[in-house]
Order: C-alpha cells, then sequence, then structure tokens
C-alpha cells in the first residue's frame, strides 16, 4: 500500500520562519511606523518625495530587521570584533580623506557616500557586550578601563569630525552596556555630581560666558553658540534662537487636541525649519496636540519597557547588555530629539525613531530592533 503525504501549505511553510517572534514588540514596532507615516504626510506631502521615501526607508528597515531577527546572538557575537574594527578604520579614513560639507568632515566615499559613525551606534554596544561576556566571572577594575578605551577610541574621533550629537549617542550606547555589566555606584554618582554642578554654574553665569567674544576653548564655536541658544534664545529670535521658538511656538499652538491633521499652521507656513527631519515632533505636537503627544510618548515608553524585558529575560550576559544598551539608545534617541524641540536641550542633529525622515537613521533602527527581535527568539527557542 503506498504511503501519501500531505502537501505542506504556503502558511505551514512560511509559519516556522516567525517562529519565536515577540509579538508586543512587533505590535509596538508596527503601531510606531504607523504613527510615523501620517506624520511625514500630514507634514511632508507637499515635499516632494519626501512621503514616498519616508515609506521606503520604512520597508528596507523592515526588511533588514527581518533578517538581522534570523541571526542567533551567537552569531553576532561573532561579529563584534569585525565589525568594531572595520567602524574604526572608516573613521580614521573620514579623519583623513572624508568629505566635508558645511563645514563638518563626516562622510566617506566608497564607491557610495556613507556615513561611518552611523554604524558605530550598533558596533559599539557589540563589542562592549562582547568584552564582558569574555570577562564573565573575571571582572576586575582594569577591565572597565580597557571598556572605557574602547569606548573613547571611536567617540573621540567622531567629536573630532566635529559630530557631537552622534559622539553623545555612541558614548551613551557605550556607557548603557558598561553600567548593566557592573560599574559601582561610586564611581557613577561623582560625574553626575559635577555634572550637575556645571548645568548650574552654567545658567548663573550665562550673560557673562555667552557674551560676544568669548571663547569656551574645550567646544566649537557653533557647539557653544547652541548652548549658549538654549539658554536664552530671545538674545537672536531671527538668528540662532529661531529653530528653539518657532518649535516652541508650534507645541503650544497645539493644545490639548491639536489643529488637526494637515492643518498645522506653524508647519505649511514653513515657519518650523527642518519639518521633516530634526523638527517633526514640533509638526506632530501642532497637529495632533497634548492627546496626540502623550500617545506617542506612550509608545516610546510601551517599546523601551518591553525591550528591558527582553534585557532581563535574555539567556547570556551578552544578550542581556546588548538588549538593554540597544533599548536605553532608542530611549536616548526619542528623549533628545523630542528635548531639544522643546527646549530644554541643546539643539542636535538627532532624529525621532520611526517618525524623522532619514535613509541611515532608519536603517540603524531596523538593526537594533532585529538584534532585539533575535535575542527574544532565542529565548523563546530555547524554552521550547
Amino acid at each position: 500500500m503506498a504511503a501519501t503525504f500531505d502537501k505542506p501549505t504556503l502558511l505551514q511553510r512560511i509559519a516556522p520562519i516567525f517562529q519565536g517572534f515577540d509579538g508586543p514588540l512587533a505590535l509596538a514596532v508596527l503601531l510606531m511606523a504607523a504613527a510615523g507615516l501620517v506624520t511625514m504626510y500630514s507634514v511632508g506631502f507637499d515635499h516632494g518625495t519626501r512621503f514616498a521615501n519616508h515609506g521606503r526607508n520604512m520597508l528596507l528597515a523592515a526588511g533588514v530587521l527581518f533578517l538581522v531577527a534570523q541571526v542567533p546572538p551567537q552569531r553576532l557575537m561573532a561579529l563584534a570584533v569585525p565589525l568594531y574594527t572595520v567602524g574604526v578604520l572608516l573613521l580614521l579614513a573620514v579623519f583623513l580623506f572624508g568629505i566635508e560639507k558645511k563645514g563638518a568632515q563626516r562622510w566617506l566615499n566608497v564607491g557610495v557616500v556613507i556615513q561611518p559613525s552611523e554604524l558605530m551606534k550598533i558596533a559599539m554596544p557589540l563589542m562592549l557586550a562582547w568584552w564582558f561576556q569574555r570577562r564573565e566571572g573575571l571582572l576586575k577594575p582594569l577591565d572597565f578601563v580597557v571598556a572605557v578605551v574602547l569606548l573613547a577610541v571611536p567617540a573621540a574621533l567622531i567629536l573630532k569630525q566635529p559630530d557631537l550629537g552622534t559622539a553623545l549617542l555612541v558614548l551613551a550606547s557605550g556607557v548603557f552596556v558598561i553600567f548593566f555589566a557592573g560599574l559601582s555606584w561610586k564611581l557613577i554618582l561623582p560625574p553626575v555630581v559635577v555634572g550637575v554642578i556645571g548645568i548650574v554654574t552654567l545658567i548663573a553665569m550665562e550673560p557673562q560666558w555667552c557674551a560676544p567674544g568669548v571663547d569656551w576653548q574645550v567646544l566649537h564655536e557653533y557647539q557653544r553658540q547652541r548652548i549658549c541658544t538654549l539658554l536664552d534664545p530671545s538674545k537672536d529670535p531671527l538668528g540662532k534662537g529661531f529653530h528653539i521658538i518657532q518649535g516652541m511656538i508650534a507645541i503650544g499652538s497645539g493644545g490639548v487636541w491639536g489643529k488637526g491633521f494637515m492643518q498645522g499652521t506653524q508647519t505649511h507656513l514653513e515657519f518650523i525649519p527642518e519639518r521633516t527631519t530634526d523638527f517633526i515632533y514640533a509638526a506632530f505636537s501642532e497637529e495632533f496636540g497634548l492627546v496626540g503627544t502623550l500617545g506617542l510618548m506612550a509608545g516610546f515608553i510601551f517599546l523601551v519597557v518591553r525591550g528591558l524585558l527582553i534585557a532581563v529575560e535574555a539567556p547570556t550576559l551578552f544578550a542581556r547588555l546588548l538588549a538593554g544598551a540597544i533599548t536605553l539608545n532608542i530611549f536616548v534617541y526619542a528623549f533628545v530629539n523630542m528635548g531639544m524641540v522643546s527646549g530644554i536641550l541643546p539643539v542636535v542633529g538627532v532624529p525621532l525613531p520611526f517618525v524623522s525622515y532619514g535613509g541611515t537613521a532608519m536603517v540603524t533602527l531596523g538593526v537594533g530592533l532585529g538584534i532585539l527581535m533575535s535575542i527574544a527568539k532565542s529565548k523563546r527557542l530555547m524554552q521550547s
């Protein structure tokens, strides 16, 4: 008697690929992506091909997320040293042969123009997580010194370009790994106290230190101007303070419920600079108001909480450190962008995840979320 076999359906053949995907994380990503598309259509429908390109960038990031999610954490760990090494070499190449635009040397032509500092946002937490995984159970103070050196080298090269915003993000991604690896609070509190004292002193001394002709030595002139503009944007309302003032006007004019979809006057009358990129949060707040802003914040909070839960439940030290750092990096992106647009932080070139236009930043976000999904899958598959 001949044996017969049922031919598996297309769904049955595809299902194993998605086995172990974290449902809550996937839902959060879909909701935030939808919010980003709606916002980009509202603020960018009359801005060339921004909306279509934003959708294309999201599809590309989704493809990257899906591919990275198939790579187990053990394979990711093997990529840490090569990625970090290539990233540092590319940063050195930028320093020697980089393309200069608007006074900054941040790009490199390798057939296509790339910004190597974006690679370090992923390579840095990978490298430090690999380092602490290697030293698990044998940690000594010297190991933290080595980690700081590994962090300082690319951060210094990025700061030299100059690109303060990206340097701070790379530093943050590395500091999170070092913190989760067990850095003592005795070493954390002194810099925090010094930072608070420095901020209070800066606010008190603003009239003297921000006077014309004062050179801060440690910062470039444009960086000094950004900080001074933050402290008192009204000193140059049509120049350096224009961005912050218009952003705050747009946020305040949205009120509780907002002016409505595609109805933002500050946005569509071109008062908001960079309304599809760095300052898109101001446009969002004007059109969707306090209620929409709280909803957007709730989405980021849910995404961050879910990422931290994945980190807590990760099966290895490497996976825990990496997941925690990537999750908090997403938080830093959102916090810095919203803070600078609201006038509580200096203006730096940091996009709002899912919402701001930008191909490289979107793909980097896709890689980070793919790593989170990979770590979540590894735990679920081990349990099953």
